[in-house]
């Protein structure tokens, strides 16, 4: 597969403060690829410095061929962005905002109308399409940013926490059609996300990014084989690091993670290696007051690679993001 992408050792610091930090990847033609890390990782930062919005500190990119530093315009021409917070007018229709956005990029007079058409019908709004863009759900917004980013043909498409502040069920929806997107369109989308669920259901490969830095790369089926076996969750409220310490000595252990009173071990066959665990916990005089059984999520993966779960730093848009960069800025 060629890429249609490629990122080499590229950094992004403000001060001190190490945003994103030499990181490195190839984007196959028509993947969707996905980056996977809690608020404040630095999904955005590279985002913005790929669609050239941001300068990089240091290292560079292509996109599409075209140098993100030396070629900025050529860059633009070629990609579609959809921002995580809303970009629409909601004073005008549906149809205006694209024909809007085809003036804007240029798109000729002879076929704007009949690809502002088959945008329309790609998205799904064909009947709502000189309605006013207030009176859409949340979900019809969406699908008309979405087109929007597609009217001028771009090669690439990213997309910034997509399905972010939608209901489970709209973001369900925006999945199914995103992926039928990809697959009728040939455009490669390139995703951030904080969502596990998104990544793996969406992503043919999904980039790991924690404080900054790239710490796994591979397709999410990979991702999870790595950790092998099941996962067994044991919660302890008091006991926990004795029951941890215990366990890293166990041979048939795999892997072991621990956050809070919560401690994630990877084992073959584990729902027979559940009674071992209790007797374990029995004999050093630790209560386990809860156990789970599951295979290996990207959940897990995340866990294994950073020794915390993304969910620990999620936090609500803006004042979430703050925490998260303030942790790093003092870590």
């Amino acid at each position: 597969m060629d890429s249609i992408i490629s990122v080499n050792r590229l950094s992004k610091e403000y001060g001190s403060l190490k945003a994103v930090e030499n990181i490195s990847f190839d984007v196959g033609e028509g993947e969707i690829f996905g980056l996977l890390g809690p608020n404040g990782a630095g999904k955005t930062t590279t985002i913005k410095m790929l669609t050239t919005l941001l300068k990089p500190t240091s290292g560079t990119a292509t996109v599409a061929g075209y140098n993100i530093k030396t070629s900025q315009n050529s860059v633009r021409k070629h990609i579609g962005i959809i921002f995580q917070d809303p970009s629409l007018d909601d004073e005008l229709t549906g149809r205006e905002n694209l024909q809007f956005h085809a003036i804007l990029y240029k798109v000729s007079s002879v076929k704007r109308e009949a690809k502002i058409n088959e945008v329309l019908k790609l998205v799904e709004l064909e009947d709502k399409a000189d309605v006013l863009v207030k009176n859409y759900s949340g979900g019809m917004k969406r699908r008309l940013e979405i087109g929007r980013g597609l009217i001028h043909e771009p090669k690439v498409l990213f997309l910034d926490e997509p399905t972010v502040g939608l209901d489970p069920q709209t973001r369900r929806h925006i999945w199914e059609y995103i992926k039928k997107l990809n697959e009728s369109t040939k455009t490669t989308l390139i995703l951030t996300t904080h969502y596990i669920e998104e990544a793996d259901f969406l992503c043919n490969r999904v980039a790991f990014i924690d404080h900054g830095k790239l710490v796994a790369l591979d397709t999410p089926g990979a991702l999870k084989d790595k950790l092998g076996g099941d996962v067994i969750s044991l919660k302890a409220k008091t006991g926990a690091d004795a029951l941890d310490k215990r366990l890293k000595s166990t041979s048939w252990v795999k892997t072991i993670s621990r956050h809070d009173e919560t401690i994630d071990i990877t084992v073959e066959e584990g729902e027979k290696k559940i009674p071992s665990l209790v007797k374990i916990a029995e004999k050093i005089k630790v209560q386990i007051d809860s156990v789970s059984l599951h295979k290996p999520s990207l959940e897990d993966v995340f866990i294994r690679y950073t020794g915390k779960s993304i969910r620990e730093e999620e936090g609500e848009g803006w004042k979430g993001h703050m925490r998260a960069i303030r942790a790093r800025r003092n870590r």
